[in-house]
């Protein structure tokens, strides 16, 4: 590996704007899961730079599958309506993104292509395992414990 490659930090999986705007979302919605209060789209870009107009559509997809439902009037918003354990970040990226399609050669397959095509099949399958063990839940308990582990005390 060239010296180049190394110092750099590379990345063959890219989060997605709106995959990341919609666990940034999902993580508002999260903390109000239980009392089931709604949150307003403007609350969740007050807390999070994300434009309302984007946030509007991610809220809409999220309700067209069925994890999130709006509620009108003065005191609505949106609700979490999947119990944030049972949601893996898997789910959300294929929700947002689609699922990944092979894409086709036009040009004569080869034992090196093949080859490359394994490996890049390999590596796609290792993050979607990794991204199918963590839920919106483990978020929350992770974010909670850097919150916790940053807060100092002073006597």
């Amino acid at each position: 590996m060239s010296e180049n490659l190394k110092t750099q930090n590379y990345s063959l999986l890219e989060l997605s704007a709106k995959v990341e705007y919609a666990l940034l979302a999902l993580l508002e919605l999260a903390k109000h899961y239980v009392r089931k209060t709604p949150v307003t789209m403007s609350d969740i870009s007050a807390k999070h730079p994300i434009p309302e107009r984007y946030l509007e559509q991610i809220l809409s997809s999220l309700r067209r599958a069925g994890v999130v439902q709006s509620q009108r009037g003065s005191k609505g918003g949106f609700v979490l309506v999947r119990e944030p354990r049972q949601l893996t970040l898997l789910e959300v990226v294929v929700m947002l993104d689609g699922e990944q399609k092979e894409k086709e050669s036009l040009f004569e397959v080869t034992l090196e292509k093949n080859l490359l095509r394994d490996i890049w099949q390999e590596a796609d399958m290792a993050s979607q395992a990794i991204l199918n063990q963590y839920t919106i839940q483990d978020l929350c308990d992770q974010r909670e414990a850097r919150l916790q582990k940053g807060q100092m005390y002073y006597i």
